[in-house]
């Protein structure tokens, strides 16, 4: 496997692929027709130097996925908006009249801090409120460590189950291993066309939910070696670390996501079984959308000459029907 710098995520009905400060969304839009647009984005971490430190970057980039993340999901939700031509509420007027062009970049940022409020309670407040009632019987600190790690992953892996069973997050989760699927062919040394990338893999090593897995396994190593007694304490100090967390994390998957080894295929293989939550086998025209939004910022072409050559001399170009 050749590390190619791409990574993306799944949207409303399409894939957003992201290379360098380049990216680009492509959609399946309710007509069948494929629309793809490209745009660039310099994250936090451009501007300043410090901010591309080592562990101080990982925090940083996971803002910057959060920001663009929601930004691209509403992008792709503008194709099935219901209704448009029903009267807005009162205080759909209201908010547009106060907040004009900026309306839909408050919005996003209020769902961005949104998200991130409940998640913390969820999954860094509540395991710790339930050890804390388990803590009059256990009397031993790093085995409240570890069960208050059991119970994160159980309440994420419930989670994902329970919104599984919605339609569109299944169709989400397809398009999900679809992004995946792309980007294990071209690394693989493949052509990147519909067969290839059907047959792919579906799970990858730098996939968000294998970081959310390291972050719940670096939070329990965290919580073994930094101990204090006082309740208030304890809910503030996982505020404070969750940016420290965040970075550790963002290394740890750096690391496995850029290097092959025994041992690099140990490590990552808890986030990849879980992965089996979040990632779907996709259908040939989601993966049609993938492909339409990898080639809007990455030259697959390019990339397999100089890493892979001779993988194109048999190769046959499929053109991709929009």
């Amino acid at each position: 496997m050749k590390y190619s710098g791409i990574g993306g995520q799944a949207v409303i009905e399409g894939i957003m692929m992201k290379n360098s400060d380049r990216y680009s969304v492509a959609v399946r839009k309710p007509d069948g027709e494929i629309a793809v647009m490209e745009d660039s984005y310099e994250g936090f971490g451009k501007k300043h130097t410090w901010a591309r430190l080592p562990i101080i970057r990982g925090a940083v980039n996971f803002v910057d996925s959060m920001v663009l993340g929601m930004k691209t999901l509403m992008y792709s939700a503008s194709f099935f908006e219901d209704d448009e031509e029903a009267e807005p509420s009162k205080f759909e007027k209201w908010f547009t009249d106060r907040f004009g062009d900026k309306t839909d970049k408050i919005i996003m940022t209020l769902s961005t801090v949104l998200a991130i409020v409940i998640a913390v309670v969820v999954f860094m407040w509540l395991p710790l409120l339930v050890i804390s009632f388990l803590s009059r019987f256990i009397h031993n600190d790093t085995i409240e460590a570890i069960i208050e790690g059991v119970l994160r992953v159980c309440l994420f892996v419930g989670y994902i189950k329970l919104i599984s069973r919605m339609e569109d997050i299944k169709r989400t989760f397809m398009y999900h291993g679809a992004e995946h699927k792309c980007i294990n062919c071209v690394e693989h040394g493949l052509p990147l066309t519909v067969e290839n990338v059907a047959a792919s893999s579906k799970e990858h090593k730098r996939c968000g939910t294998s970081f959310i897995f390291i972050v719940m396994a670096i939070t329990i190593l965290f919580f073994v070696i930094i101990r204090v007694d006082n309740l208030f304490l304890k809910f503030v100090l996982r505020i404070l670390l969750i940016p420290v967390i965040a970075g550790v994390s963002y290394e740890v998957l750096k690391f496995t996501g850029t290097h092959d080894s025994k041992f690099v295929d140990i490590i990552s293989k808890p986030g990849l079984l879980m992965q089996g939550l979040t990632t779907k086998e996709p259908t040939n025209d989601m993966i049609e959308v993938a492909i339409k939004a990898v080639e809007k910022v990455f030259d697959w072409r390019a990339y397999l000459n100089e890493n892979f050559p001779g993988s194109l001399e048999d190769a046959e170009d499929i053109e991709i029907k929009e």
